[in-house]
């Protein structure tokens, strides 16, 4: 038996993955284009189509575990003027989008302050924290997430090498992320559940 909190997660969790992902995935593409790079464009991925965007296993682990990933946005190094700051800066739009989305939310919440047991409360908080989800299992350090473009580009020249090289594991890397082998649980799981928690709480939520 499904609890109200469950049904209501599940009900609200399906559009507000569209939205939140593909505000990320666009986010990618934009910045990608403005710095240069118009391989999105050229692919068809420089859209607000949410059919563009959705990864089918990314958004069922986000429903089922709440975290979970987007279909990446391609995109060409050698078109950027500086290729580690231009993809950096391209990874970072993703989840700065969600958090932009996620303090807009805080904001209509703040405002109508609705209780979270009712249909609109439980429709913002599912959308913040689906959008949360997102931002912060992307900026985990982990190829092939934004994190580890991001680290990537503040990393001094020769430990870049050896950085990018974890690329080779990366499928590892994501299995040992999200496999249970904590008393609490995944690593991945334990992580998001305090950090989207303590955010909730700073956002005014809990």
């Amino acid at each position: 038996m499904f609890t109200n909190d469950t049904l209501y997660w599940i009900i609200f969790a399906i559009p507000s993955i569209l939205i939140a992902s593909t505000i990320h995935e666009y986010a990618h593409g934009l910045a990608a284009f403005k710095l240069g790079d118009p391989t999105a464009k050229a692919e068809g991925r420089l859209t607000l189509n949410p059919l563009s965007h959705i990864d089918p296993l990314g958004a069922l682990s986000m429903i089922i575990f709440r975290f979970g990933w987007s279909k990446p946005v391609p995109i060409n190094e050698s078109n950027f003027d500086k290729r580690e700051l231009g993809t950096a800066i391209t990874a970072l739009a993703g989840p700065v989008s969600n958090f932009l989305l996620a303090s807009l939310l805080a904001i209509i919440n703040l405002i109508f302050q609705p209780n979270l047991n009712s249909i609109l409360g439980n429709f913002i908080l599912t959308f913040t924290v689906i959008n949360l989800a997102l931002a912060f299992f992307n900026l985990l350090p982990i190829p092939p997430l934004d994190g580890h473009k991001i680290v990537r580009a503040i990393l001094p020249r020769r430990a870049r090498y050896q950085w990018e090289r974890l690329e080779k594991f990366s499928i590892l890397l994501i299995i040992l992320l999200i496999f249970p082998i904590l008393p609490s649980g995944s690593i991945a799981g334990t992580y998001m559940s305090t950090i989207i928690t303590k955010t909730l709480d700073l956002l005014g939520f809990l």
